[in-house]
């Protein structure tokens, strides 16, 4: 199985993400976009280099110690990139680089100069301009030189309210990626799944993912493994994932690969045993019922607000039928009760950061999710329940950790699930599972 047949966005489509950059910024302007330095791990050792996701978005360019100037005035607009130079020592202990010579014809810009003349240039070419954008966060390099000089510009505007609605609209290459990155991150799952059996360790799943990703050209997870054998579930980020998985116990796995800069996430909740319980099917029945009423229902023109809402009340009438929750259900909805074993949104925002940039609200300051979904939309869907074992619920259903996620793009007819080559009905796992040793 081929599954790399697009694994790169052509240099065309970076040079039409600029101009669009280039089309909505003011006249007099200069953006200034940094790359990602590499990070130490430990002495003489750094971790394995990622690009920042919006340099990235911007010129596909993947080294570290890079910096984007995009330029406009009344009469042209310029693309200029400053990288580091060719240095035949350095690449022979550190690898190649693209080099100053070749950095704008490769990568279809005006200019490409030294990262070594950034400071002078920057002093040299930023008189030039009245308005700068620049994204304030602490984690950018260059930021205390922009800094000294901001107080010549007469505006200053943060790129990232032009960048991060840009990135929300898949094009139809990010599309294909993102496929493949859900169809590889299904086959890690169901790998996974496969050789899950009782007393094997939470981390050894995470070596089955990682085995199936490598095998179809995704050498990195898209985040850190969450491998969640029986309580541990209700830990919604755990990460130690170094217990002994349990006979009669569900473990949750998240996990998601990244495919040529692109994510994938999905959550899949079965028995280390291979067969569901009496009480664990009944948790996993509300969460399957309201995951796939969610999927039905998030299409173009509804709301993750309003779906959400028709979520929480299928969790909540299934924990008042079986007890874990009394009273009223539109009360207990009032009162938030359910927020004790559903405590997370419905989904989120997908793309090249697993949780991907964008507004959920057309309200700039509002914490709602209420804009309405367009085509080329990308979003997990995950609705979960979680009843830690100290809870005050029948004795039956304490420990029991449920999560079902999957990776949808709204089309116009609408929606497209990314991630269906994983079962998530009860009898398919247990037939997945039936053959495990």
């Amino acid at each position: 199985m081929n599954l790399a047949y697009l694994a790169e966005i052509p240099a065309e489509e970076f040079a039409q993400r600029r101009e669009k950059m280039l089309a909505q910024m003011a006249e007099n302007s200069v953006a200034v976009i940094f790359s990602a330095k590499e990070q130490v791990r430990n002495r003489d050792c750094n971790y394995p280099f990622r690009q920042d996701s919006y340099f990235w978005y911007l010129t596909g360019f993947n080294e570290p110690d890079a910096v984007l100037l995009l330029t406009k005035t009344a009469q042209q607009s310029r693309t200029i990139l400053f990288l580091r130079p060719s240095d035949p020592l350095m690449e022979t202990w550190n690898g190649r680089r693209l080099g100053v010579e070749k950095a704008a014809q490769q990568l279809n810009l005006d200019q490409a100069y030294s990262i070594e003349d950034f400071a002078t240039q920057w002093q040299s070419l930023s008189q030039d301009f009245t308005t700068l954008y620049h994204n304030p966060a602490p984690q950018s390099w260059g930021n205390a030189l922009l800094e000294k000089s901001a107080v010549q510009f007469s505006q200053i505007f943060d790129w990232a309210d032009i960048l991060d609605e840009m990135r929300l609209f898949k094009s139809a290459n990010e599309l294909a990626l993102l496929q493949q990155a859900g169809q590889i991150s299904a086959l890690g799952h169901l790998r996974a799944m496969k050789q899950t059996r009782p007393n094997r360790l939470e981390f050894e799943l995470e070596g089955e993912l990682l085995h199936e990703f490598h095998r179809f050209g995704a050498r990195f997870p898209s985040f850190n493994y969450i491998i969640a054998g029986g309580d541990n579930a209700c830990i919604l980020h755990y990460g130690e994932n170094d217990q002994a998985l349990k006979d009669g116990e569900l473990v949750l796995v998240d996990s998601g690969c990244e495919f040529a800069h692109y994510a994938g996430d999905i959550t899949r909740t079965y028995p280390v045993n291979g067969k569901f319980s009496q009480a664990q099917r009944e948790i996993y029945e509300i969460v399957l019922h309201a995951q796939k009423h969610a999927i039905n229902a998030l299409v173009a023109g509804n709301t993750i607000q309003q779906v959400s809402e028709e979520v929480i009340r299928i969790k909540v009438e299934g924990l008042v039928r079986l007890g874990i929750l009394q009273g009223e259900v539109d009360q207990l909805i009032a009162d938030e009760a359910y927020k004790a074993f559903y405590m997370h949104g419905l989904g989120h925002w997908l793309g090249i950061d697993v949780h991907d940039v964008g507004r959920y609200s057309l309200e700039k300051d509002s914490k709602l999710r209420d804009r309405p979904l367009e085509v080329g939309m990308v979003l997990t869907v995950e609705p979960g329940l979680y009843i830690p074992a100290n809870a005050d619920v029948p004795e039956q259903y304490k420990g029991i950790g449920v999560r079902i996620e999957d990776d949808i793009v709204i089309t116009e007819y609408g929606n497209k699930v990314l991630t269906s080559a994983v079962p998530k009905e009860i009898d398919e796992i247990e037939q997945v599972m039936a053959h495990n040793a």
